[in-house]
Protein backbone atom coordinates (compact mmCIF):
# COMPACT_ATOMS: atom_id res chain seq x y z
CA UNK A 1 0.00 0.00 0.00
CA UNK A 2 1.69 3.13 -0.60
CA UNK A 3 0.92 6.02 1.79
CA UNK A 4 0.91 9.67 0.67
CA UNK A 5 2.18 12.29 2.93
CA UNK A 6 0.97 15.85 2.75
CA UNK A 7 2.33 19.40 4.52
CA UNK A 8 2.21 22.91 4.18
CA UNK A 9 -1.67 23.37 5.88
CA UNK A 10 -1.97 25.78 8.59
CA UNK A 11 -4.15 29.45 9.32
CA UNK A 12 -3.69 32.06 7.72
CA UNK A 13 -6.18 35.38 7.31
CA UNK A 14 -8.35 35.71 4.42
CA UNK A 15 -6.61 37.07 1.46
CA UNK A 16 -3.54 35.21 2.67
CA UNK A 17 -1.51 32.22 0.69
CA UNK A 18 -0.54 28.91 1.08
CA UNK A 19 1.41 26.28 -0.35
CA UNK A 20 0.63 22.51 0.52
CA UNK A 21 3.29 20.00 -0.58
CA UNK A 22 2.61 16.10 -0.71
CA UNK A 23 4.89 13.17 -1.21
CA UNK A 24 4.07 10.84 -3.57
CA UNK A 25 5.97 7.28 -3.70
CA UNK A 26 6.75 6.12 -6.66
CA UNK A 27 5.21 8.96 -9.10
CA UNK A 28 7.43 9.27 -11.50
CA UNK A 29 6.98 5.68 -12.14
CA UNK A 30 3.87 3.71 -10.99
CA UNK A 31 1.67 6.62 -10.72
CA UNK A 32 -0.68 7.64 -13.80
CA UNK A 33 -2.79 10.82 -11.83
CA UNK A 34 -2.78 12.85 -8.44
CA UNK A 35 -5.24 15.41 -7.03
CA UNK A 36 -5.80 17.24 -4.11
CA UNK A 37 -9.19 16.67 -2.00
CA UNK A 38 -10.45 18.63 0.67
CA UNK A 39 -13.30 18.52 3.45
CA UNK A 40 -15.03 20.73 5.08
CA UNK A 41 -16.69 20.85 8.30
CA UNK A 42 -19.93 19.40 8.67
CA UNK A 43 -19.65 18.89 4.13
CA UNK A 44 -18.38 15.47 2.43
CA UNK A 45 -15.22 15.65 0.29
CA UNK A 46 -14.58 17.37 -2.84
CA UNK A 47 -12.34 17.70 -5.65
CA UNK A 48 -9.80 20.67 -5.91
CA UNK A 49 -7.31 19.85 -8.77
CA UNK A 50 -6.00 16.93 -10.56
CA UNK A 51 -2.14 16.56 -12.34
CA UNK A 52 -1.37 13.70 -14.75
CA UNK A 53 2.10 12.33 -15.53
CA UNK A 54 2.42 14.20 -18.44
CA UNK A 55 2.09 17.04 -16.29
CA UNK A 56 -0.83 18.59 -17.33
CA UNK A 57 -3.80 19.87 -14.55
CA UNK A 58 -7.78 20.49 -14.07
CA UNK A 59 -8.62 22.74 -11.55
CA UNK A 60 -11.94 22.71 -9.82
CA UNK A 61 -14.12 25.52 -10.76
CA UNK A 62 -14.94 26.85 -7.03
CA UNK A 63 -10.70 27.39 -6.94
CA UNK A 64 -10.44 28.18 -10.82
CA UNK A 65 -8.17 31.55 -10.32
CA UNK A 66 -6.20 30.83 -7.11
CA UNK A 67 -5.49 27.57 -6.81
CA UNK A 68 -2.76 25.75 -8.44
CA UNK A 69 -1.29 22.25 -9.05
CA UNK A 70 1.88 21.48 -9.87
CA UNK A 71 4.89 18.86 -9.48
CA UNK A 72 8.10 18.88 -8.66
CA UNK A 73 10.82 18.85 -11.43
CA UNK A 74 12.15 15.07 -11.67
CA UNK A 75 11.10 14.45 -7.73
CA UNK A 76 7.67 12.69 -6.19
CA UNK A 77 6.32 16.04 -4.73
CA UNK A 78 2.93 17.64 -6.27
CA UNK A 79 1.92 20.74 -4.46
CA UNK A 80 -1.13 23.21 -4.33
CA UNK A 81 -0.58 26.45 -4.26
CA UNK A 82 -3.15 28.89 -2.49
CA UNK A 83 -3.46 32.27 -2.77
CA UNK A 84 -6.45 34.56 -2.12
CA UNK A 85 -7.67 32.13 -0.09
CA UNK A 86 -11.13 32.26 1.88
CA UNK A 87 -13.03 31.31 4.47
CA UNK A 88 -14.56 28.67 2.52
CA UNK A 89 -11.28 27.26 2.08
CA UNK A 90 -10.98 25.92 5.48
CA UNK A 91 -11.05 22.20 5.59
CA UNK A 92 -8.52 18.95 5.95
CA UNK A 93 -7.09 18.93 2.61
CA UNK A 94 -5.70 15.58 1.11
CA UNK A 95 -3.44 14.57 -1.69
CA UNK A 96 -4.21 11.20 -3.61
CA UNK A 97 -3.50 9.27 -6.49
CA UNK A 98 -4.20 6.35 -8.85
CA UNK A 99 -1.66 4.10 -10.30
CA UNK A 100 -1.00 2.86 -13.88
CA UNK A 101 -4.45 1.00 -14.59
CA UNK A 102 -6.16 2.48 -12.65
CA UNK A 103 -9.06 5.06 -13.68
CA UNK A 104 -8.84 8.69 -14.36
CA UNK A 105 -8.39 11.22 -12.44
CA UNK A 106 -10.20 13.74 -14.47
CA UNK A 107 -13.68 13.69 -12.97
CA UNK A 108 -11.97 13.41 -9.63
CA UNK A 109 -14.21 10.77 -8.06
CA UNK A 110 -13.33 9.87 -4.80
CA UNK A 111 -13.94 5.94 -4.70
CA UNK A 112 -11.44 6.14 -8.18
CA UNK A 113 -8.86 6.84 -6.13
CA UNK A 114 -6.29 4.07 -4.69
CA UNK A 115 -3.91 6.22 -2.51
CA UNK A 116 -4.36 8.70 0.25
CA UNK A 117 -2.70 10.64 2.65
CA UNK A 118 -3.98 11.68 6.38
CA UNK A 119 -4.71 15.07 5.44
CA UNK A 120 -3.16 18.96 6.31
CA UNK A 121 -5.91 21.21 8.25
CA UNK A 122 -6.25 24.80 6.33
CA UNK A 123 -7.99 27.02 8.45
CA UNK A 124 -9.00 30.59 6.76
CA UNK A 125 -9.98 33.06 9.35
CA UNK A 126 -9.80 36.72 10.36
Amino acid sequence: QVQLAESGGGSVHPGGSLRLSCEVPGYRVSIKCAAWFRQAPGKSREGVAAIYHNGGTDVARAVEGRFTVSQDTGGNTIYLQMNSLKSEDTGMYYCAAIPWGGESCYNLREREFNYWGQGTQVTVAS
